[in-house]
């Protein structure tokens, strides 16, 4: 979610467990990957930093009962919200999941405070309970993730690194074998459906790069950086290939107006051909499978802001976007909880879920169209929700 800005720390040395905690796991499932921060939380504007040893990354089923999501497994693995809330990513066979541990945690004289790591925990989903088989080391500070759709390639934005990892996939094996220097801060990534190209957020520039990709071998020029709106944090693709959608989060949730932005991916070269306005701070960003619409999710002052100020508020809000053809309109916004961060559609695109950090738990909203409503089904979850990926990105 944040850029990391130590503020405040508390907390006491702890002895680390680290046990796997799981209920049920079906044969087959539609399933959701949800990474939880137990280290963070808001005290109005301030972040508090606490002892670490208690995140948990849980495995949710979104396909036996869509309606109410069910978690089948909690492991306990390092998670962190200073990163946007793509830093994991299920192969679409679901046979791995991919989760980065962009900050490492040390207790110091005034308390505990993160500073950037460089691993990706990879998951075996088809184990019971699923199981951590390996941790792979990159750049530093890896955040937004994105998978091509054979799942044998991967690509890692790593925000402290500047750069774009490429993760070969083979089996459960998971290796990375390139780093592409993009030059500054990146903060998200996605591939496109043919595999032949991806787009890079440049969260400090405010600009959208473009990588080529043949094969394993990532190539990027920077002659097609296309500027956004402010501080892009996080970037998807239509189904079909057509458009690229990226949410602004601007300076940050302060009240003011912010946008998503439109790449025409079929133009030679990429370019921006609309804005749309949306609201504060837009974080999450997820397109239904249908590619009908998509959801900007606003923090909308909902965290790391003083409870009296004119921009706080309770909750935040999903808005929605009509995607017909190139044009992509503002159409509704439905309330949701305290601090949303990431959206996950399930694969038939009649369900969306977004977690909610403070209230640590996810809201199950219903898809009829372009219609979205919220149910008020709420899944509780044992760690604060700072990152949510289905394997349809």
């Amino acid at each position: 979610m944040f850029n990391f800005f130590p503020l405040k720390a508390l907390g006491k040395s702890i002895i680390f467990v680290m046990p796997i905690v799981y209920l049920t796991f079906p044969v087959a499932a539609d399933l959701m990957i949800v990474g939880g921060d137990n280290k963070v939380r808001f005290d109005g504007p301030d972040i508090l930093f606490e002892a670490p040893g208690n995140d948990m990354i849980s495995i949710v089923d979104i396909g036996d009962d869509p309606a109410n999501p069910k978690i089948i497994a909690n492991l306990r693995i390092s998670n962190s919200v200073f990163g946007p809330p793509t830093n994991l990513v299920i192969t679409p066979d679901e046979s791995l999941a991919l989760v980065t541990k962009a900050m490492e945690w040390t207790e110091g004289e005034d308390g505990w405070k993160p500073s950037p790591d460089n691993r990706i925990h990879v998951i075996d989903l088809t184990t019971k309970p699923p199981m951590l088989i390996d941790t792979v080391k990159v750049d530093f500070q890896p955040s937004g993730m994105a998978i091509n759709r054979s799942g044998d390639l991967a690509l890692v934005a790593h925000r402290k690194s500047g750069t774009i990892g490429v993760l070969e996939i083979k089996g459960s094996s998971v290796t990375m074998i390139q780093s592409v220097d993009i030059g500054e801060e990146v903060a998200s990534v996605a591939i496109t459906p043919d595999g032949s190209m991806a787009l890079v957020t440049k969260f400090s520039s405010h600009k959208i790069s473009v990588l080529r990709i043949n094969g394993s071998q990532v190539t990027y020029d920077a002659s097609l950086d296309m500027p956004v709106g402010l501080k892009p944090y996080n970037v998807q693709i239509t189904p079909d290939g057509t458009l690229g959608l990226t949410a602004d989060h601007g300076p940050g949730s302060d009240g003011h107006i912010d946008t998503v932005s439109v790449i025409d991916l079929t133009a030679s070269p990429p370019r921006v051909i609309d804005r749309i306005m949306v609201g504060d701070a837009p974080e999450g960003l997820a397109i239904s499978p249908n590619g009908d619409i998509a959801v900007a999710i606003l923090l909308k002052g909902s965290g790391g802001i003083a409870s009296d100020s004119w921009a706080y508020n309770r909750n935040g809000s999903v808005v929605v976007l009509e995607i017909e053809g190139k044009n992509v309109r503002r159409i509704a916004e439905v309330d949701v909880r305290g601090l949303p961060e990431g959206a996950v559609f399930n694969p038939s695109g009649e369900y969306l879920y977004v977690g909610n950090f403070v209230d640590r738990d996810i809201s199950v909203l219903k898809v009829d169209g372009t219609s979205v409503t919220n149910t008020g089904t709420i899944l509780k979850l044992p760690a604060n929700p700072a990152s949510m990926r289905g394997r349809n990105p």
